[in-house]
This record gives C-alpha cells, sequence and structure tokens, in this order.
C-alpha cells in the first residue's frame, strides 16, 4: 500500500481521489512514498529513502527544494491552471480596486458610523473617490499562461484594449486568446503603452524584479499596477518610491511585505489568489491524479524538476531517472540486454540536467536487474513497476 502524507490541510475532494484498498492518507505517517502540500515549508526537511514525489496543490513550488528532490530523485508536481478561474476573478476585481478607489471610500463610508446625518454626510464626500473606468483603457499582461489568458480575454470582453508579452507562449494558449489580443514580442512594449500592467509568470532567480526602477521609468505617467503572481516579481521599493514621485497612480498586490504595508495607494491582498473553494477543490484533484499516475504507471504530467513523459507499457516498465549526459542511456540499454531482457519500447525525455527514461520490456525481470541500473554513471534512481 502507498503512503500519501499531507503537510497541510487538502480537500477531501482531492484525497478521496485516491483507492483507499491501495493508498493510506494521513498527515504523520512516517517515511510516506508522496507527499501532498499547499504551503508549507519543505526546505529544511529531510525525505526518506521511500519518498518518490511531491506533488503542490497549486502552482508556486517557492516552498520546495526542487533541485535537491531532483538530485534525490524525487518528482515535483505543481497544479497549472486549477487555480486559473479564481485568480483571474481576483485579476478584474484588482483592476477595479485600481481605479475606482473602492477600498479607499467603503473604509471612510464605515468611519461615518454613529455620525449624524451619515447619508447627506457620504453624498457631500463621495466626490474625492472619483476614479477612472477601465472600459477603453489598454492593459498590459506579462505571461500568458493558463492565467494571464483568461484575465486577456476577461478584459477584452470588458471593453479594454489588451496586449501581451511571453516568450514561452504555447500554440495551444495562443489559440484560446480572442482575437483582438496583441502579442508584443518586446517586453517593452507593455511598459511603454500600458494604462494597466498586470504580470503572471513564474518566480525564479532570472525573473526576480523583473519590474523595477528602470521599468517605471518607461511606463505612461498614472500607469497602474497589479501583481498576483509573485512578490519577488516586483521591486516593492521602487513601486512606493514611484507612488511618492507620482509616477504610479495605484498598486494591487497579493504579497505583504512591510515596504508596502500602509502605503497610501498600494492594496495589499492576503494572497487571496488561489482563496477559493472551487479552486482548492481542483489543485487537490489534480495534484491526487498525477500522483497516481506516476506511482502506478510512472508517467510524469506537469513536473517542474524532471521531464514530462509518458507511455502505454504490454509488459514490465523500468523507470530510469537519471542525469542528462552521453552514454547515460546506451549503459542502460547494456545492462538490460546483457541480462536476456528485450526492450519492446522506449521513452526519454529531458529537462535540463535530469533525463527520465522508460523502458517496456516483456518477460521476467531478473532481480539483479534494478541494482546494476543503479550502478550505471549518472543513474539516480530505478523504479520496476509490473
Amino acid at each position: 500500500m502507498y503512503k500519501i502524507q499531507t503537510l497541510n490541510k487538502i480537500s477531501a475532494i482531492g484525497t478521496d481521489v485516491f483507492d483507499k484498498s491501495k493508498y493510506s492518507v494521513s498527515e504523520d505517517c512516517a517515511n510516506p512514498d508522496a507527499i501532498m502540500v499547499r504551503s508549507a515549508k519543505m526546505h529544511d526537511m529531510q525525505f526518506g529513502d521511500n519518498l518518490l514525489a511531491i506533488a503542490r496543490a497549486g502552482a508556486g513550488v517557492n516552498n520546495i527544494p526542487v533541485e535537491r528532490c531532483a538530485q534525490e530523485g524525487i518528482c515535483v508536481f505543481n497544479t497549472p491552471g486549477a487555480n486559473s478561474n479564481a485568480v483571474k476573478e481576483l485579476a478584474i476585481c484588482a483592476l477595479l480596486l485600481a481605479s475606482r478607489k473602492i477600498v479607499e471610500a467603503a473604509s471612510w463610508a464605515a468611519s461615518l458610523k454613529g455620525t449624524p446625518d451619515a447619508p447627506k454626510t457620504v453624498e457631500g464626500g463621495k466626490s474625492k473617490f472619483a476614479g477612472p473606468e477601465i472600459a477603453g483603457k489598454t492593459l498590459g499582461i506579462i505571461g500568458l499562461g493558463a492565467i494571464g489568458g483568461k484575465i486577456a480575454n476577461a478584459a477584452e470582453s470588458l471593453g479594454m484594449k489588451v496586449i501581451g508579452y511571453d516568450p514561452y507562449l504555447s500554440v495551444g494558449a495562443a489559440l484560446h486568446l480572442e482575437p483582438s489580443v496583441k502579442i508584443v514580442t518586446d517586453i517593452n512594449d507593455i511598459y511603454t503603452n500600458s494604462d494597466y500592467i498586470t504580470i503572471h509568470m513564474p518566480y525564479t532567480p532570472q525573473t526576480k524584479n523583473t519590474i523595477d526602477a528602470e521599468q517605471i521609468a518607461m511606463m505612461k505617467d498614472g500607469v497602474r499596477l497589479i501583481n498576483l503572481a509573485r512578490g519577488e516579481l516586483i521591486n516593492s521599493e521602487a513601486v512606493v518610491k514611484a507612488i511618492a514621485d507620482g509616477k504610479v497612480a495605484k498598486y494591487v498586490t497579493d504579497f505583504a511585505d512591510d515596504t508596502v504595508l500602509g502605503v497610501d495607494d498600494v492594496i495589499v491582498l492576503p494572497h487571496l489568489g488561489a482563496s477559493t473553494p472551487e479552486s482548492e477543490d481542483n489543485c487537490a484533484v489534480m495534484a491526487a491524479e498525477e500522483l497516481i499516475e506516476y506511482l502506478e504507471n510512472g508517467n510524469i504530467k506537469n513536473s517542474v524538476n524532471l521531464p514530462n513523459a509518458a507511455m502505454n507499457a504490454v509488459g514490465t516498465k523500468i523507470c530510469i531517472i537519471h542525469k542528462n549526459v552521453p552514454t547515460t542511456i546506451a549503459s542502460i540499454t547494456t545492462v538490460v540486454g546483457n541480462e536476456g531482457i528485450n526492450i519492446e519500447n522506449m521513452v526519454n525525455a529531458s529537462k535540463k540536467d535530469f533525463a527520465y527514461t522508460m523502458l517496456d520490456v516483456v518477460g521476467d525481470v531478473p532481480p539483479t536487474v534494478e541494482g546494476k541500473i543503479n550502478a550505471v554513471d549518472g543513474v539516480i534512481r530505478v523504479r520496476i513497476i509490473k
């Protein structure tokens, strides 16, 4: 029986996906085969020898030591797109919050409780909370994946002009965009032409401070910025200074830090992007399905540290995680051949420094094979799935 450990409260709709005759799911199981996690910090965790996979019920994996997991033969999954509608809806809300001074107006109205003739006071004071409509304005979107694409189409339907930048835009994602969405190949076109800018890309060392003082200087005066992706993508200090200088009119962020908290014209939300019951259910179900497919069949989909790969085997599968270096595959197949095993089919895929090979073999696999493949230089982990 496979043991699944949950490090956070995972939606029961997700954990119920596991067949109870094959899986045991709990918070405190020892030496699990797989872990499901949301926000728990895992960088200081030591992993048992049994651990094969970690599934993050969400998109970001900053809380997981992804590189170390690859080196230890642990496949890390995320759930891209499962929370995309929730984030899309919050992004549309953020556009309106950035425009209409809704938060400030509501706070002011609430402050009038207990005062005489509040309705008259409200009518007399509402003009100071006037703000522009979003219709007819230009929205620049950095990142047009599952979330950015939905925002683009929603903004179009609300009458905005939309321009988008994504150097990794897939054909499938492009086909789902409204024809009127303009794709630009230079990110600077987003900065110079947008009235509103929202960013939807993963955080990596390379994407840190994608929007900084230099980029803000290119923007229109009075630009409004939205960050529901990762706090590190936008330099908080640069934005706060630009607000003080009158360059940026409003900043809406889903990530609290001491620099932006309490600053006028900054609206800080407590990481609400995926905080809907529907999103939590979707992420949990997808994470569970990814783990089942990997544990039972060796197939990988939506891994962040290993390549995606799948194979329908007619016999026994030998699944190998190894370094992406020359001669490794040849050495593996030589071992298998020397054991008198015929390879019916083979799938190999690589992702940066790591690779994944699946062999479909017919007949009995001698117990010595796993150890001999493990001894091949560059091999990290071997699994035999019958």
